[in-house]
């Protein structure tokens, strides 16, 4: 409910510059690739040190990540190979920015960062596998409220007001909750399928 309400408001409010944009002739595919391009960027300026511009710099690469999807649906040029590249980049450039904050942390043997970092991007990647494999076998699976885009909210806002440890902290237990909240959620779809499988 909360998710579609979420992505009703975005599609609302990226409908304006999506027609700025698609009036140029840029190709979604395109802002997809920019999107990594900056994330890849950012995470050189974390890996260097450089939160408070680190932090805004992951606000304005998300800009990328809403626009892209919104000029294919009003330049009509949605297309599977998008959505997977889509998709696909999104994975890349979240990974990027916690390798970028990873560096930092390992070259100053701060060990708890850089296991929190870990569990932080295991977590934010099984959050999106256990979607794409329940979605593989036609089962819907949009439950859990820290996905993606809270998790680089929140990391903006460790990283603007130098609270990393703490967030980092919420993003590992969070993000692995969630693709455990998601795993429980296909089980009780599949119901005596599941039952039987135990």
């Amino acid at each position: 409910m909360l998710n579609m309400a979420r992505r009703t408001l975005a599609q609302r409010v990226n409908k304006l510059p999506a027609k700025l944009i698609a009036r140029t002739g840029i190709s979604p595919n395109v802002i997809t690739v920019l999107g990594f391009l900056v994330a890849c960027t950012v995470a050189w300026v974390l890996a260097t040190g450089h939160f408070f511009l680190g932090g805004f710099l992951i606000l304005f690469s998300g800009v990328f990540d809403m626009l892209d999807g919104a000029v294919a649906r009003v330049s009509g040029k949605t297309t599977r190979f998008g959505s997977l590249l889509d998709s696909t980049l999104d994975r890349f450039s979240e990974g990027v920015l916690f390798v970028g904050l990873l560096a930092y942390y390992a070259d100053r043997n701060s060990y708890q960062e850089v296991l929190l970092i870990g569990a932080a991007l295991i977590g934010s990647m099984m959050t999106s596998y256990v979607r794409a494999r329940a979605e593989g076998l036609g089962l819907k699976c949009e439950v859990g409220l820290f996905t993606r885009p809270e998790r680089m909210i929140l990391l903006s806002i460790g990283l603007i007001f130098n609270q990393m440890l703490v967030i980092l902290w919420i993003i590992a237990v969070l993000a692995n909750f969630v693709a455990l909240q998601r795993l429980l959620y296909v089980r009780q779809q599949l119901g005596n399928e599941a039952r039987n499988s135990d």
